[in-house]
């Protein structure tokens, strides 16, 4: 990847690495464990990021 990013690039890979995080504990408990795993959950090395 370029060292040299645009800041539109820039606010779609935070996006992208907002949107890889586990679920939050608190949620877990209020949804008594329905809620468990984030589906939009991203591992690095083996999905491409479209972002441009």
């Amino acid at each position: 990847m370029a060292a040299r990013k645009s800041s539109a690039r820039k606010i779609r890979l935070l996006k992208k690495k907002k949107q890889n995080s586990a679920v939050p504990a608190w949620i877990i408990l209020r949804t008594k464990r329905q809620v468990r795993t984030n589906p939009k959950r991203r591992e690095w090395r083996r999905t491409d990021v479209e972002v441009g």
